[in-house]
């Protein structure tokens, strides 16, 4: 540990609340390097849907190694990335009736969010975008300018500006889509008519929040009669953590532009793209440019991830019984305490619990660690236990880290109960 603490810089969070060196990792399990195995209910923050190491996936991966196949290639051509595109319109964007072109940016999701932001003024000619509460879309400048958190916000050391912020659904229980309109339609409300609106359906790090149907087909309605653009940041929402490959399919929407990355790739590799309608395909020859858009490797993994998970519904399936499974065990908690719980939260493996407090969330997550597993805790105050286990979780080992969560709970309440006392 002396030399993570002696070389790495303080910015680290992670293994701040898991103070472990993990060395091999499988499926759900993580290991360290004495031996110890944890069940992952963090999933690389969404980064491994398909577990890690999924062998399948991996043989793919090596195969292509093997052959010496293309690693880095910048934009150009490779059959790597045709496979991937080919696997991307077939399996679903065809069926689903989405009519996108594929931009590859950067391999991070703060960069495709960047860019999906620049492609939105480019169009419109507008200048400023629209955000939500609660909303988590990166650290780089544009993308922390969209993002509520102020933790996150304060690193910037610059202004954040051309976002205007407005209440997502539910929150403190104001009409955000009514004031959003009536602003649009008064010359007095001292708003610009923004290039685009940039929202989560599910706000991950903003404690899970949910948008309705209803309330994202407001949204759309609203967006396109006022020739507002919508883009959605399915990075960590996408890939089936809500329970559809996009988390917007259930409302029927069909945003202008989508942004995925997280386990698009499939196996944790990095690499990110956007989603555009085609005419909105503005863009110059390297315009938005970058080194590592053409990570051929994890093209390879992603195009064996949707051919594996994406061919029919099967996947669907066993997301929808494992949530069904964590939202039993979870009212359960908060019907058995509801001194410590307010609300089951999200959807589909994006779920989780609210908390009374953020010591209560922090507590249950360091007795999980303590008994075994590695969950995270998400929200304003991070005051949401978050449960985002890999979607290829089974039915035993998703028992076994309810049973861990369970464990957990009931030792912080005793503890709670004892300080009452």
């Amino acid at each position: 540990m002396d030399i993570f603490n002696r070389q790495e810089s303080k910015v680290r969070s992670y293994s701040n609340s898991f103070p472990v060196v993990f060395k091999t990792a499988k499926g759900c399990w993580l290991e360290t390097e004495s031996g110890e195995r944890y069940i992952d209910f963090l999933a690389g923050a969404g980064s491994l849907n398909y577990g890690h190491n999924n062998t399948q996936i991996k043989e793919s991966l090596l195969e292509y190694i093997e052959s010496d196949g293309l690693t880095h290639g910048l934009d150009m051509h490779s059959q790597a990335k045709a496979n991937f595109l080919t696997a991307l319109e077939d399996l679903i964007l065809k069926p689903r009736q989405l009519n996108y072109k594929v931009q590859f940016t950067g391999p991070t999701g703060t960069n495709a969010v960047e860019a999906a932001i620049k492609l939105a003024k480019k169009v419109t000619g507008r200048s400023s975008i629209v955000a939500f509460t609660n909303g988590f879309h990166g650290c780089t400048a544009g993308a922390l300018a969209a993002t509520g958190n102020q933790h996150h916000r304060q690193g910037a050391g610059s202004p954040l500006n051309n976002v205007t912020r407005i209440p997502f659904e539910g929150y403190a229980d104001i009409d955000g889509l009514k004031l959003f309109e009536t602003m649009l339609n008064d010359n007095s409300a001292g708003i610009e008519k923004p290039a685009a609106v940039l929202l989560e359906t599910v706000q991950g790090e903003g404690g899970l929040n949910a948008a309705s149907n209803q309330w994202l087909q407001a949204l759309a309605k609203l967006c396109k009669s006022q020739d507002i653009l919508m883009i959605v940041d399915d990075i960590q929402a996408g890939c089936g953590r809500t329970g559809r490959f996009f988390s917007f399919e259930p409302s029927g929407i069909q945003p202008d532009i989508v942004t995925l990355s997280k386990s698009i790739s499939g196996y944790g590799l990095p690499m990110a793209i956007v989603l555009l309608k085609p005419h909105l395909d503005k863009w110059q020859p390297g315009e938005h440019n970058g080194t590592f858009r053409g990570n051929n490797h994890a093209f390879v993994t992603a195009t064996k991830a949707l051919e594996l998970y994406w061919s029919n519904s099967d996947f669907e399936t066993h997301i929808q019984r494992c949530s069904d499974e964590v939202a039993t065990v979870i009212d359960r908690c908060i019907k058995q305490f509801p001194s410590m719980f307010n609300k089951r939260k999200g959807r589909g493996m994006m779920i989780g619990v609210e908390c009374k407090s953020g010591d209560v969330a922090s507590d249950i997550a360091k007795h999980c660690f303590k008994s075994g597993m590695v969950i995270e805790t998400a929200g304003p105050n991070d005051e949401v236990v978050k449960f985002f286990c890999p979607l290829t979780i089974t039915k035993q080992e998703l028992a076994q880290g309810l049973n861990i969560f369970e464990g957990a709970v009931e030792a912080v309440a005793t503890k709670l109960y004892k300080q009452a006392s």
